[in-house]
């Protein structure tokens, strides 16, 4: 809403004059000061309501000396995990009445994660989440003096006193002992980039679970994540065919498998069964539909912000405790047919 008079946005002495208080008195209403009178504050806040009048940020941040704003840093954010777990935070953050700026840092460039620190630290952010998938990410911010709450949603031992994270291994396990359970023995597993600390986690998932159930295992396959990579790995494995099950270490490679399986006349999950890592949004709509690992980015998102909040008011923090993923079962795994 404008002023009639002027056309310009209604400012904080506007409420002030048509309160009949100082400006300081409606600053202290919008702080929720102590002092002032129940009264008072209904007064001010009716007039707010009427003139429709919102603070403006860097002016409430003059008065409070607080920002209000939380900071991330982030690597690789288009891929789904990390993109998903921004939206997760922002909207845990919203509803706490903070703001988020993201920093974006180029994992390969080692000069992009001070830059992208100073970034951040210059808007006076009162908490930072890090979410960067390469160890040497963490190597950098853990050489850093941060003066501010923090806490990193990769699982690494770097800095775990500082970490929030789904157990990766724990979903690459469920994954692994769901084929297994189906009579799958020769099981292969596509996993991601040998730098992400996410893939090495679902290899060693992988691993353990096999090993657990004594079952021996060929190396895991280095992906991109893409689905390029998983349709003409998939290829290349069908040439040999000495396998009836693969776990893939997102839903995107997966994806690829599923198409390269079909244009080879077979059939999913009849010849190979599939099962997939994110539930990312299509991953119902795969054909069939893709049994796969779900991560529950809500919930990480609003620990998050507690984290962050909690440390700033003094409270213990819940920073080391994984969350547990949930496989989603669907047609793309099927029990083993033997010949």
């Amino acid at each position: 809403m404008t002023d009639d008079a002027s056309g310009r946005r209604p400012s904080i002495r506007d409420v002030a004059r048509l309160s009949g208080v100082s400006h300081q008195t409606v600053s202290r209403v919008l702080n929720n000061h102590p002092s002032i009178r129940p009264e008072t504050r209904d007064r001010v806040l009716a007039v707010m309501a009427e003139l429709q009048y919102s603070p403006n940020r860097a002016a409430r941040a003059l008065v409070t000396s607080r920002s209000q704003t939380i900071g991330i840093l982030a690597g690789s954010s288009s891929q789904y995990g990390p993109a998903s777990s921004i939206a997760a935070i922002e909207a845990a953050a919203r509803a706490r009445g903070y703001w988020v700026s993201t920093a974006n840092i180029e994992p390969g460039d080692p000069q992009s994660i001070p830059d992208g620190l100073s970034h951040l630290m210059a808007q006076s952010i009162e908490g930072l989440v890090v979410i960067a998938p390469q160890v040497r990410v963490f190597r950098a911010i853990a050489a850093q003096r941060l003066d501010i709450p923090y806490v990193t949603l990769q699982s690494t031992d770097l800095d775990p006193g500082h970490t929030l994270s789904v157990d990766q291994i724990a979903g690459a396990r469920l994954a692994t002992r769901h084929l297994i359970s189906l009579g799958h023995r020769e099981i292969y597993h596509l996993a991601g980039p040998q730098d992400w600390i996410e893939a090495e986690a679902r290899m060693t998932g992988f691993l353990d679970e096999m090993s657990a159930a004594d079952i021996p295992t060929t190396a895991p396959i280095l992906g991109d994540w893409t689905a390029e990579f998983g349709y003409y790995a998939g290829r290349e494995l069908l040439r040999v065919r000495d396998f009836t099950a693969i776990f893939s270490s997102n839903d995107q490679m997966a994806l690829g498998l599923m198409h390269a399986i079909r244009d080879e006349g077979l059939d999913v999950p009849r010849d190979i069964s599939i099962v997939g890592f994110d539930d990312i949004p299509e991953a119902a709509h795969f054909w069939p539909p893709l049994t796969t690992v779900r991560q529950d980015f809500a919930e990480l998102g609003r620990r998050c912000v507690d984290v962050l909040l909690g440390a700033e008011e003094g409270a213990p923090s819940p920073a080391g405790n994984a969350l547990v993923p949930e496989l989603i079962v669907r047609a793309s795994a099927a029990a083993r047919v033997h010949a």
